[in-house]
């Protein structure tokens, strides 16, 4: 029995982790054991997950198996999109100036910013009264 060949990457996007592999096929998309479709409703979330595929022209040629972890629906597709690049990358390495030209191989090192003493929130101070 011959051994499938399978392409890894990971995805990271604020508390969102993506472990993606790719497995040459008919280009099904599958998040957590549901097609992609379902998992994520909006346009929006699935241009984004797509478009590490149509930047390469391999939309179709790849199945992916996504499982994702943490955070919310946009982090989440962002970190999808990331770990798609990632294994694509690894898949072929003719991809990574296509990928780096729409940023799809930097990560987005942007997360909440944590809450100060003394303030409301991360940057909301209460509000000064003078008299």
């Amino acid at each position: 029995m011959k051994k499938q060949v399978h392409y890894q990457g990971t995805g990271k996007r604020k508390t969102a982790v993506a472990q993606v592999k790719l497995l040459p096929g008919s280009g099904s998309i599958t998040v957590n054991g549901v097609p992609y479709e379902e998992r994520f409703t909006r346009l929006k979330y699935r241009q984004t997950i797509i478009k590490p595929l149509q930047v390469t022209e391999t939309q179709g040629k790849y199945d992916a198996i996504i499982k994702v972890a943490g955070g919310g629906t946009t982090g989440q597709c962002d970190a999808i999109a990331h770990g798609i690049s990632r294994a694509l990358l690894k898949a072929s390495e003719k991809f990574r100036p296509l990928l780096r030209g729409d940023e799809l191989l930097t990560r987005d090192s942007r997360a909440k910013e944590r809450k100060k003493p003394g303030l409301k929130r991360a940057r909301k101070a209460p509000q000064y009264t003078k008299r």
